[in-house]
C-alpha cells in the first residue's frame, strides 16, 4: 500500500495527498499513519514543500469529516445502521464501530472531535454523531481543524526528519499513541468524576 500512496503523490502532488487524506477519513485501510509521513519524506527529498504538504492534508482531511458531519446530520439512525449492514464490510467499518462512537459522543461530549482526530478508528466514524447530535458545525470544525493541524503537522515533520528510518517512526508512533491514549483517558477520568461531584452536591 505504501509504495501505491506514493506513486499517488508523486502523480498528483499536493493534491494527491489531499485526496489520500479524504480516503482515509471515509476508508480507514488507507492510514493517515502512512500518507503523511511519506509526504514529508518526499518533501525532505525536494519534491513537495512541507508546508504544501501540511495544508493539503489538513485540507483532505476536514474535507472529509464536514461531508461525514453533514451525513450525520441528514441520516437517521435507522438508515445509517442499514447502511452499515448492508456496505460496511466494504469500508472495514462494523456496526459494532458506529456503536462505539456515538457511546463515546454522548459520554464525553464535544471534546472527543478534537482527541478523535488523532485515533485512527475515531477519526473515521467520529463526525458523523456529531452531526446526528446536531452539533454547531462552526464549533464541529473549529475542533475538527486543531485535532487535524496537530496531527498532519506531527505526522509529516516525522516523515521528513525521520522518514528513511521505519524503526524510529514505529517508535515515535508508538509512544504518541500512548501518550494520546493517556490524555483520553485523564479526560474521561475526569468528566467522570465532575459528573460524580455534581449528582452528589444534590
Amino acid at each position: 500500500m505504501k509504495d501505491w500512496i506514493i506513486s499517488v503523490m508523486e502523480q498528483m502532488g499536493y493534491f494527491g495527498i489531499a485526496l489520500l487524506m479524504f480516503l482515509d477519513n471515509v476508508f480507514p485501510p488507507i492510514p493517515s499513519e502512512i500518507i503523511m509521513p511519506s509526504a514529508g519524506y518526499t518533501a525532505s527529498q525536494g519534491q513537495l514543500l512541507l508546508i504544501g504538504v501540511i495544508i493539503s492534508g489538513s485540507i483532505g482531511s476536514l474535507l472529509a469529516a464536514a461531508t461525514l458531519y453533514w451525513l450525520g446530520r441528514k441520516i437517521s439512525d435507522q438508515k445509517l445502521y442499514a447502511f452499515v449492514e448492508k456496505y460496511g464490510k466494504y469500508l472495514f467499518i462494523k456496526v459494532a464501530d458506529v456503536d462505539k462512537s456515538l457511546e463515546w459522543f454522548e459520554r464525553y461530549g464535544h471534546r472527543i472531535v478534537f482527541f478523535g482526530r488523532m485515533v485512527p478508528a475515531a477519526r473515521s466514524l467520529i463526525s458523523i454523531p456529531a452531526g446526528m447530535s446536531k452539533m454547531p458545525f462552526v464549533k464541529f470544525m473549529f475542533y475538527s481543524g486543531l485535532g487535524t493541524v496537530i496531527w498532519t503537522t506531527f505526522l509529516a515533520y516525522v516523515g521528513y526528519y525521520f522518514g528513511n528510518n521505519t524503526e524510529m517512526m514505529h517508535k515515535i508512533f508508538s509512544q504518541v499513541s500512548y501518550l494520546i491514549l493517556a490524555i483520553v483517558i485523564s479526560i474521561i477520568i475526569w468528566i467522570v468524576y465532575r459528573r460524580q461531584k455534581r449528582k452528589n452536591s444534590k
